[in-house]
């Protein structure tokens, strides 16, 4: 089975993964988006995220971070009892948290995709072996990026939670060699092949 495969298994899947899975991300409210979507992903189904996301979009003002940054603990009950949200006071926090640091990027970066994209010189990374469905769950890139997202105060950013936040924005190309998605990402975006990168699997 192709690693795309996961793609047709439901419609929202089919959606996500025909337009947004992969494709590279310059714009800085989606690129929160994408990280935020993975930080509250942590023990839950993607299914589950992906059917929930028009809740999480209203619950944090369609992911503008500096709107999101500026919530005080009434913003945070507000969204505790919004009905379909997911419960948990501490992501609730830590997206908050991480709307103030992405400010803090911009302020250092230019801008937070900008950030992002420095550490492949604004390239998107095919490794080898990837296309054949050789996936890992973190590599050496994501290790790099959480550790320096985790001293600059992040939260949720775990080397698994990075890797997938990697190929969600387009920063990794992951695409099933069979899949026709892959090639249209490379025809379309500056590409850089390289070999596999301390994969942990």
């Amino acid at each position: 089975m192709g690693y795309c495969e996961w793609a047709y298994t439901d419609p929202l899947n089919t959606t996500y993964h025909d337009n947004e899975w992969g494709v590279p991300v310059h714009d800085d409210r989606q690129m929160f988006e994408h990280l935020t979507l993975e930080n509250l992903q942590c023990g839950l189904s993607w299914l589950i995220v992906l059917r929930k996301r028009d809740i999480f979009r209203q619950c944090f003002d369609n992911f503008d971070y500096d709107k999101v940054a500026a919530y005080g603990d009434a913003d945070v009950e507000r969204i505790l009892n919004t009905e379909g949200m997911i419960r948990s006071p501490r992501k609730i926090q830590a997206v908050i948290n991480n709307a103030c640091c992405c400010q803090k990027l911009r302020d250092e970066f230019g801008s937070l995709c900008d950030y992002f994209w420095i550490f492949t010189g604004g390239k998107t990374i095919l490794y080898q072996g990837h296309a054949k469905g050789q996936i890992p769950v973190s590599n050496g890139l994501s290790e790099r990026i959480s550790k320096d997202l985790k001293k600059r105060g992040f939260k949720y950013v775990g080397p698994v939670t990075l890797y997938s936040h990697l190929q969600a924005c387009g920063i990794i190309n992951d695409h099933d060699a069979t899949c026709p998605r892959r090639q249209i990402i490379i025809d379309s975006h500056p590409t850089v092949t390289k070999r596999k990168d301390n994969e942990v699997y």
